[in-house]
Order: C-alpha cells, then sequence, then structure tokens
C-alpha cells in the first residue's frame, strides 16, 4: 500500500488531468512553480451518511465534456482562457484517500492542500464527500493564519452537525470541525442555499452563537440571490486575508444535479449557481476553492458532472478575468455583446 505522497494521478479510472492541463505533483513544488491553480482530487466519500459514490467525482468531474481535452477552454462571455494563457494550471491526481479510514483521509489531504497552498498557489479540490472541506480549508488557513480565511458555502445543508454515527469526521459536520478548531471563524462564515428540514433547533442555536450568516432560500427568493451574495461578500472581505469558495453541487435543485448523496427540492438553478461563482472569483481574494458531492452512480445522462465541469471552469475563468483586469487596470462589463469589439 502506498502511503500520503507517493501516489500521482487518479485513484479510479483512467489516467487522465482536468480536460487535459499538464500534470504535476502535489509534493514537489518544482513540479508547478509557474502555476497559479493547481488541481487536487479527493475520492473519498467514507462520510456519506446516505448515498455513497462520490469517491468516483473527482474522475468524472475531470471529463465530463463534449470539447477536446486539449487543456484550452475560452470563455465566451469573460474573454479569458482559464485552463491556458490567461491562467496557468496543472492537475496534481488524485491525493490518495481511504474511504474506510477517515482520520487518516482527512489528515493527509489537509498536508497536501497546505503544501500547493504554501507555494501561493490556489488549490482547487474536486470531492469526494463534503467531509473534505474540513481539511481543505484548514489547510489553506494553515498557510494564511487561522482565523484569516473566510467561507463561502453553497449547498442545500449547513454541514454543521456534531457526532454522527458515533464520529466527529463526516459530511454533516465539516464546518462545525473548522469552526471549533479556529482555522475559520464563525462569524466570516457565509452559507447559501440552505432549504429543507434539517439541521433541528439545537444545531440552528449554535450556528446563531458563532455568528454564522446563513442564506436560506425563502430569504434568497425574497431578497434575490445578487442582493444576498454583496451583502455576503462584504462580510467574507472584512478582516480576513482570503477567501475559501465551498461549493456542494447539491445546492443546486435535484432536477439541475440529480447525481448527489442527499439531494433537497427547491434550489438554485445551474445558471444561478454558475453566475454566483462567477461573482466570487471574480470579485473576491479566493485562496481555495472545492467543488463536492457528485456522486456519478446517481447521475443521469451526465447531467450533475456536466455541472460540476462547468463550476470549476467558471471559477478558473473568472480567477484569469480578475487577474487580467488586476494587471491591464480594465473592468469586465458583464453588458458587452459577445461580438463587440471582435
Amino acid at each position: 500500500m502506498t502511503t500520503s505522497g507517493e501516489r500521482y494521478g487518479p485513484q479510479f479510472g483512467p489516467d487522465i488531468t482536468f480536460l487535459g492541463v499538464p500534470r504535476c505533483t502535489w509534493s514537489a513544488a518544482s513540479t508547478y512553480g509557474d502555476a497559479e491553480v493547481v488541481i487536487l482530487g479527493a475520492p473519498f466519500d467514507g462520510g456519506t451518511s446516505h448515498r455513497p459514490g462520490t469517491r468516483f467525482g473527482p474522475q468524472h468531474i475531470r471529463q465530463t465534456c463534449y470539447l477536446p481535452s486539449n487543456g484550452s477552454r475560452p470563455s465566451l462571455a469573460l474573454r479569458v482562457d482559464g485552463l491556458h494563457g490567461d491562467l496557468t494550471v496543472y492537475d496534481a491526481g488524485d491525493v490518495e484517500m481511504y474511504s474506510g479510514d477517515a482520520e487518516r483521509s482527512v489528515r493527509d489531504l489537509q498536508e497536501a492542500v497546505y503544501t500547493v497552498a504554501r507555494t501561493g498557489t490556489i488549490p482547487l479540490i474536486l470531492g469526494g464527500d463534503h467531509t473534505i472541506a474540513w481539511p481543505d480549508a484548514a489547510g489553506v488557513a494553515q498557510h494564511l493564519g487561522a482565523g484569516r480565511v473566510s467561507m463561502i458555502h453553497f449547498d442545500a445543508h449547513a454541514d454543521t452537525g456534531d457526532i454522527t454515527f458515533g464520529s466527529l469526521v463526516g459530511h454533516g459536520q465539516p464546518m462545525r470541525r473548522l469552526i471549533e478548531s479556529g482555522a475559520v471563524r464563525g462569524d466570516r462564515f457565509l452559507q447559501v442555499g440552505l432549504r429543507g428540514y434539517w439541521p433541528g433547533p439545537e444545531t440552528l442555536a449554535w450556528m446563531a452563537e458563532q455568528g454564522m450568516r446563513s442564506y436560506e432560500m425563502t430569504e434568497i427568493v425574497a431578497r434575490g440571490l445578487d442582493e444576498c451574495l454583496t451583502e455576503a461578500f462584504q462580510i467574507a472581505t472584512d478582516d480576513c486575508e482570503g477567501v475559501f469558495l465551498s461549493v456542494d453541487i447539491d445546492v443546486c435543485d435535484p432536477g439541475h444535479a440529480p447525481g448527489t448523496g442527499t439531494p433537497e427540492p427547491g434550489g438554485l438553478t445551474g445558471r444561478q449557481l454558475l453566475d454566483a461563482v462567477r461573482r466570487v472569483t471574480y470579485e473576491l481574494p479566493v485562496a481555495g476553492i472545492d467543488v463536492v458531492e457528485v456522486s456519478p452512480p446517481y447521475d443521469n445522462a451526465d447531467i450533475t458532472s456536466a455541472l460540476a465541469n462547468r463550476v470549476v471552469l467558471e471559477a478558473l475563468s473568472g480567477i484569469a478575468r480578475r487577474r487580467r483586469d488586476d494587471r491591464d487596470g480594465t473592468v469586465w462589463d458583464p453588458r458587452q455583446p459577445l461580438l463587440d469589439g471582435r
């Protein structure tokens, strides 16, 4: 059996990178010295409470696209290539994660994320279930400083449970672990898209005590998603060095993302999620990203994997556009017609 740092490439499926970007080795910084973003796979579903299968998520997110895997994706809207030219992206393959040993797996993943983040590179992690958000954000905070990273968390569920099935580690608990550990401050924790019938009053009271801000779908519908995001951005950028973006694909309605472990009706549309991710990565100093809870065995016609692939591309394109505008003194205008100036 290999140990952390010895295995590179996908843990499941064919040996490919995200849409053909160059390969690197996360433990050897020299292999990604010019990188701005490094992709890591986290094929873990040992924290799943309902439907398993997210261990196959990273591989499907990497490959689900009808265009060639040629390491290039120019964005029609943002007019940048988030994989090549405007942003330098590498794929380090999967961190070896054994779903039967949650404690070991989260420890090894945090080591990998921290190793990438400390080089000044943005780690982008493909899940896996939402358990991985704990080591993902903690690894970034280990670099930037405990309490110096805010969290913007898209999800149907708060993931602030305490002990489930006798364990502190699981996909319903990572946000509590992050706050309790001090890695992320509760009053810089923004959640978008919550709905349904969990958690209960005791957990909600704990969340309120931490100063968390959770936008449930009823509030989002009443106020509008853009207004809620603008408010969340103001909180996220106050007294923090960077923002961690965590996207649980079940934030979308199951009609837009059926392949997930705990589907909850009444969520965002795929269009709303892509627009929101674009805003986060374009407007905020993003220091880390994860995209989680894609469960291919429950997907239909690759709908969920395709959406997650585009979430990743939208995030990369937003980062690329932000960096170009910072460099050139320009401002991207979403109202600009597609062919204007071409």
